[in-house]
């Protein structure tokens, strides 16, 4: 059984910068595609990020180019590099892994989630 728990959130002014990460126990990420994922209040769930098990990432639209998603295997944890943050970005963000990177990016096929973490980005 795979626990991810998220951690880094906080409070951010705008155009600053924060790290999130998401540290697995009780069995490796190695294998498994993570993604990152958030939902601001009244809006559904986006998908915003995801690295496969071999280090490939994507990045939706609205983070590209300030968002760097990546993996430390021997830390067992995936981080979430958030640069020039915008109010937009505020929401409560959230990890998950799966076995597909394709379906993880969808957000689908998900085998676990962690129980999220909150950003709020505000002057």
């Amino acid at each position: 059984q795979l626990e991810l728990v998220e951690s880094g959130g906080g409070l951010v002014q705008p155009g600053g910068s924060l790290t999130l990460s998401c540290a697995g126990s009780g069995n490796t990420l190695d294998y498994y595609a993570i993604g990152w994922f958030r939902q601001a209040p009244g809006k559904e769930r986006e998908g915003i990020s995801c690295i496969s098990y071999g280090g490939n990432t994507y990045y939706a639209d609205s983070v590209k180019g300030r968002f760097t998603i990546s993996r430390d295997n021997a830390k067992n944890t995936v981080y979430l590099q958030m640069n020039s943050l915008k109010p937009e970005d505020t929401a409560v963000y959230y990890c998950a892994a799966g076995v597909s990177v394709a379906h993880v990016r969808e957000g689908y096929g998900i085998d676990y989630w962690g129980k999220g973490t909150r950003l709020t980005v505000s002057s």
